[in-house]
């Protein structure tokens, strides 16, 4: 995907907004079971910020389908680093929904993803939505929705100190976090507890600002270029100097829920997150005025964001039949039905990934969102192409720099030998 990939969606999003009220899809209609024995089916949701949400639009569903049993299990933050999905797969009782991110991901979780190539919300998806689960030309996922990410900023913050001009390169944003701080403000607030936020989220924008990214990954692949002597990852850790300099104390122990509760709460103006904060934000402050900010690692004006399918919903394979049928119409009553659609952009706060389903009420992140596709301006994310375990090494060996127990050099060299110990010829 190149870095205008997204720019058909608001056109989309856009159409489907001034469009008139649509009739109730026929592609969907409630399936109710005709036999008297209860189906029980297990979901493992990974989006904690709306696991109580989540709960509720299972309720809902319950209630319409009197025979369907659904567990929920959250989890997220901390603990999503799917050890809990490989235990329960391994012993033989994995859940019946779950969630993969696709590409090689895709690939080793092949044996497990049932095909969902037939299924009614195929013809809805965005133009290459799809296409990180589709394999030998059939879709095994359903795309739970699509999020963008930068640094969140509090508007009213910056403006209670003057800063009236956003920050575009990193000697601006490196004076503008000076300024809120000498004000009393905590600049950034960095819960680098988890190791995702480092190893996909922020070295990702050292891949994405690369000319051409999905060429650069190639040649690291073929050992043709390394990471150590690019110049962008030099600008990264420079970055997260910065955001190390001005931000909270003891950001390892600081974890998601602390990390979010301290920017809304307003005691940091900046946080590196996306969209999907924005139900916490409203729990915790109603009608926060906050934006996007780009992320900049140098003196090259940043211009865009991160946007992707976060995820994609999968049928369990293995699952019996009779589970299988009832997932696979839980997943379309979540797209299709008025309840479901209502979840999913009023309560989730989800930018949909089908063009059928209305956006209203999303909040100022997903808004912020639209207006960088509306102008083209998207980087793509790139650690669904990272080989292996080389994304989980990557945001160790950065908490390890975080720790002062690596140097810049030593950081570097970790990431150059964690991409050779995985890597393996690019097939995407």
């Amino acid at each position: 995907m190149t870095k205008w990939t997204f720019t058909w969606l608001i056109a989309g999003l856009m159409i489907v907004a001034l469009s008139a009220c649509q009739p109730k899809s026929e592609e969907y209609s409630r399936e109710r079971e005709t036999n008297d024995e209860r189906i029980t089916l297990t979901i493992r949701n990974p989006k904690v910020e709306i696991s109580t949400e989540f709960e509720e639009m299972v309720m809902a569903y319950e209630l319409e389908h009197p025979n369907i049993d659904i567990q929920v299990h959250t989890v997220g933050g901390a603990v999503d680093d799917l050890a809990d999905l490989k235990a329960q797969i391994a012993a033989g009782n994995g859940p019946d929904i779950f969630t993969n991110t696709g590409y090689d991901n895709a690939k080793i979780w092949s044996d497990y993803l049932e095909d969902l190539s037939d299924q009614p919300w195929i013809k809805h998806a965005y133009k290459d939505t799809l296409k990180p689960v589709t394999m030998d030309g059939k879709v095994y996922g359903m795309p739970l929705n699509i999020e963008g990410y930068g640094f969140i900023y509090n508007k009213d913050l910056f403006h209670k100190v003057g800063i009236h001009t956003l920050p575009k390169t990193l000697s601006e944003l490196q004076e503008t976090a000076k300024i809120l701080e000498e004000s009393g403000i905590t600049p950034f607030a960095t819960g680098y507890y988890e190791e995702w936020k480092l190893g996909d989220h922020l070295l990702n924008i050292a891949f994405a600002q690369q000319d051409n990214p999905e060429a650069f990954i190639a040649q690291l692949n073929k050992g043709t270029t390394n990471i150590a002597s690019n110049q962008n990852f030099l600008d990264i850790i420079s970055l997260l100097d910065t955001t190390l300099k001005y931000g909270n104390n003891n950001p390892l122990t600081t974890d998601y829920n602390t990390e979010v509760h301290l920017f809304a709460s307003g005691k940091a103006a900046m946080i590196q997150q996306g969209n999907w904060i924005q139900p916490i934000i409203d729990q915790q402050s109603p009608n926060m005025n906050i934006g996007f900010l780009p992320i900049p690692i140098n003196e090259e004006p940043a211009d865009a964001i991160v946007v992707n399918v976060s995820n994609y919903w999968v049928v369990n394979k293995q699952s019996s039949n009779e589970k299988k049928k009832a997932a696979k119409n839980f997943l379309n009553w979540m797209v299709f039905s008025e309840q479901g659609k209502s979840f999913m952009t009023e309560q989730f706060k989800f930018i949909p990934a089908f063009d059928h389903i209305e956006t209203h009420h999303l909040g100022p992140l997903a808004t912020e969102i639209m207006n960088y596709y509306q102008t083209g301006k998207i980087l793509r994310a790139n650690w669904f192409s990272f080989p292996g375990s080389a994304r989980e090494e990557f945001g160790l060996a950065m908490q390890l720099y975080v720790g002062k127990q690596l140097n810049r050099d030593q950081l570097l060299q970790e990431f150059q030998k964690s991409w050779d110990k995985a890597a393996v010829p690019s097939s995407h």
